[in-house]
């Protein structure tokens, strides 16, 4: 029933003196034990999992983590993770405390206790470490094969799938930082300036010229790093945003989000 060792279950029925009951909560709090002692390592495997519903106007993307990839190919990790996504997806929370709460099991579970448990069975660090969704006329997700990288794009037209496949697999591929150059933060557009001066002051170009030089660079990170501005993936000599507008010039980007695992 808890997955765990024999001699876990076996040590756990003494210290409970035979209640059955109390036997799963003490192998419980190992769990909560072994995630506290493991709590600063680093997980850095696992998989995530981008899915939208049936209308295609709701998608989400989370993530199980893990420290090995050992454990991340288990296929019953795999279920786990899948299981929470679709959880996520049908339940309405909006931060990843909430979605912990979730039932997990229909039995009084929750996805909280079924990580813990994961922990106390495998002794690594197990974390729901990713929750994002989005609300648009078209969310299409993409999951690139392994699942270690994943993404979700929403649009302002309906029915527009394919287009949605083809920008979302750009945004895993190309790791935007905004939609268009109006959604790039001041303090990033700041720093790229700043960057850009240093780095013409270190090559010798006289400090009247630093400005212009700076905002030189700007734009050229606003064309390599939004998405809309981007050279498209499948056809470079086009941008993103002149693909999506030869298809239907109302047709943009309202949101995305992307997630890939750290190693």
């Amino acid at each position: 029933m808890t997955g765990s060792g024999m001699m876990d279950c076996k040590n756990a029925l003494v210290e409970a003196e035979g209640d059955f009951d109390k036997a799963i909560e003490i192998l419980r709090l190992k769990g909560q034990k072994v995630a506290a002692k493991r709590g600063d390592r680093e997980a850095n495997e696992g998989l995530i999992i981008s899915l939208t519903d049936d209308s295609s106007k709701k998608g989400v993307i989370t993530s199980l983590t893990c420290e090995t990839d050992f454990v991340s190919k288990n296929a019953d990790f795999a279920d786990v993770a899948n299981k929470i996504a679709a959880i996520a997806l049908n339940s309405g929370v909006a931060t990843i405390d909430e979605l912990k709460a979730q039932s997990f099991d229909g039995n009084g579970m929750t996805i909280g206790d079924k990580v813990l448990e994961m922990v106390g069975k495998i002794g690594e660090k197990i974390d729901v470490s990713t929750f994002d969704t989005i609300e648009a006329d078209t969310v299409v997700a993409y999951n690139h094969p392994g699942n270690q990288v994943a993404s979700l794009v929403g649009l302002n037209v309906q029915g527009q799938q394919e287009v949605g496949r083809d920008v979302a697999m750009q945004i895993a591929a190309m790791n935007p930082v905004a939609i268009n150059q109006d959604a790039v933060s001041q303090e990033v557009i700041d720093k790229e300036i700043e960057i850009g001066k240093e780095l013409a002051r270190q090559e010798g170009k006289p400090e009247e010229m630093l400005e212009k030089i700076a905002m030189g660079k700007l734009n050229k990170f606003f064309k390599e790093s939004t998405l809309l501005n981007q050279a498209f993936i499948k056809e470079n000599k086009k941008s993103v945003g002149q693909y999506l507008k030869e298809i239907d010039s109302n047709l943009t980007v309202t949101a995305f989000k992307r997630h890939a695992l750290s190693s």
